[in-house]
């Protein structure tokens, strides 16, 4: 897969390079920090529906549970119950803001690193707790590793991959979110059939397996070209460069990434610049973009997906099974952008995802209140029950090539070098607060808002949608350290993008692209 690629950005420039083994391998590798995050989103919402689990910790929620037949929308309704699932996201996004340090002084990989050792610590005292405290500590160190890792994977993978392919590889991190997603949804299915206490100190300890892949993966782990050149090692820098791009010919590349570098050291303090009007459209977008990914609403499917089926009238085994089914089509979906993204770009996947997502969450919310209406009682049949985890699959599918992966994507690919890690480092904190505020709100939002919950998302879905439509450029193919000239022809952002951030001719200026 040799060659350059074709950009309609004006003055993008084209570079040699081919598809290596190299950098397949390290990318996929490199992937492998999503997997922790994915094994706790997919984990927790199980452990949290195991009857041994809520005796032990929380027996307020297990008595209310078995004598909640009056009301179905408020029988895990528990400050306490969200607070076990939300509180890492919150860690994580403390943690993010010290990431983008170390990412940028010491490395992605070793930031990497980091994260999978504070996960690893933080599943054994989540498998060994005797006590809410023990919990707690467990989640806060797990937030820690899924702040690293979410702050480091992304840019990595960014900047690994050549232009024509970076959204490909970049949706690697995605992938593994949903296979762990999946992975812990089948493990919560087999060890909720076991007996006592000893299930759920499986599911939550066995976190250590994607823990320990990451932190081996980060240590045989080659830093990025962009990285090592920030760094100062610039001879090995260029190496790299030459390795994973399979050609002697990357001079051009190179230079573009001296640049970059040199551009980046004249900015003292990053957080202070990345407020600059300069960096206007890479700061909106990344607050806006996970601020939004998070209000799809998809993590009340992920988080809580077996209590919500078991809400809907399933037992506890179906209510399993269904969250299983939906993480399966979740995982083989997200291929679907692997392939595509570059092909058909960025905005045509936010656009079609959206407005599937739209219509599907308005048709639950529309059969969940025909048949529980505001008061919370009633039956629901086979054949419905079966209709609403149908609906609720294609909204996980519109998610899953459209808002999964392209929410961790367009953030980490469209800031210069100088703020990389800044606004990676805000996007991801901006993304756990919001995780935090749903996972914590959820229930209770359930138990009053009742039906209208997804209603709620779909208006949210509706903004999004045309927000994408109007604001965000396409991207697709286009060098990372070049993407000011993206900028530079946007209707609107390019009104904050100085000339000589993008050097090029007044004529091309006038070539303005949506």
């Amino acid at each position: 897969m040799a060659g350059g690629f074709v950009s309609q950005t004006p003055g993008v420039r084209n570079y040699n390079y081919k598809l290596t083994p190299k950098v397949f391998v390290t990318c996929f590798i490199g992937a492998f920090g999503g997997l922790i995050f994915g094994y706790d989103l997919g984990i927790s919402g199980g452990v949290t529906q195991m009857e041994p689990f809520l005796e032990e910790f929380f027996p307020y929620v297990y008595k209310k549970m078995k004598n909640a037949h009056e009301n179905e929308y408020c029988r895990f309704d528990s400050q306490l119950l969200t607070l076990f699932t939300s509180s890492l996201y919150l860690a994580a996004l403390v943690s993010s803001l010290f990431a983008s340090t170390i990412t940028r002084v010491f490395g992605r990989k070793w930031s990497m690193f980091l994260g999978g050792f504070t996960f690893f610590i933080g599943s054994a005292f989540n498998g060994f707790a005797q006590n809410i405290a023990m919990l707690l500590i467990g989640r806060i160190l797990l937030g820690f590793g899924v702040g690293f890792a979410n702050q480091s994977v992304p840019v990595y993978l960014s900047e690994m991959a050549p232009p024509n392919l970076r959204g490909a590889f970049n949706n690697g991190f995605q992938v593994a979110i949903i296979f762990g997603i999946v992975v812990a949804t089948i493990i919560n299915y087999f060890t909720a059939q076991l007996k006592g206490n000893i299930g759920w100190r499986i599911s939550l300890g066995l976190a250590c397996v994607p823990a320990m892949m990451i932190m081996i993966g980060a240590l045989i782990l080659p830093d990025t070209p962009n990285s090592l050149i920030e760094r100062g090692f610039t001879e090995d820098a260029k190496k790299m460069l030459q390795s994973i791009r399979g050609t002697s010919e990357v001079d051009e590349e190179f230079q573009d990434l001296i640049d970059a570098s040199e551009e980046s050291k004249q900015v003292k303090h990053p957080w202070k610049n990345i407020m600059l009007p300069r960096y206007r459209p890479q700061l909106i977008m990344t607050c806006f973009i996970p601020f939004f990914q998070q209000l799809t609403g998809i993590n009340v499917i992920t988080f809580y997906a077996p209590v919500l089926f078991q809400t809907l009238g399933f037992g506890s085994k179906a209510s399993l099974l269904s969250a299983m089914v939906t993480g399966i089509i979740e995982l083989l979906c997200t291929f679907v952008s692997v392939f595509t993204v570059d092909r058909f770009g960025r905005r045509v996947l936010f656009l079609q995802g959206g407005i599937q997502m739209l219509i599907s969450q308005i048709a639950i919310g529309v059969m969940i209140g025909v048949k529980f209406g505001t008061v919370g009682t009633g039956n629901i049949g086979k054949t419905d029950a079966n209709l609403i985890v149908a609906l609720i699959c294609i909204y996980v599918a519109g998610f899953a090539w459209s808002w999964g992966p392209l929410g961790w994507l367009v953030p980490s690919e469209i800031s210069p070098l100088e703020i990389r890690s800044a606004a990676q480092a805000i996007n991801v904190a901006v993304n756990m607060f919001f995780t935090f505020l749903v996972a914590q709100l959820f229930l209770t939002m359930l138990c009053h808002m009742k039906f209208g919950l997804f209603f709620f998302f779909a208006v949210f879905v509706f903004i999004m949608t045309i927000f994408i439509y109007l604001m965000l450029p396409e991207t697709k193919n286009v060098p990372i350290e070049e993407m000011n000239r993206v900028w530079k022809a946007h209707w609107f952002w390019g009104r904050f993008i100085p000339d000589e951030a993008v050097g090029v001719s007044a004529a091309e200026m006038q070539q303005k692209s949506v």
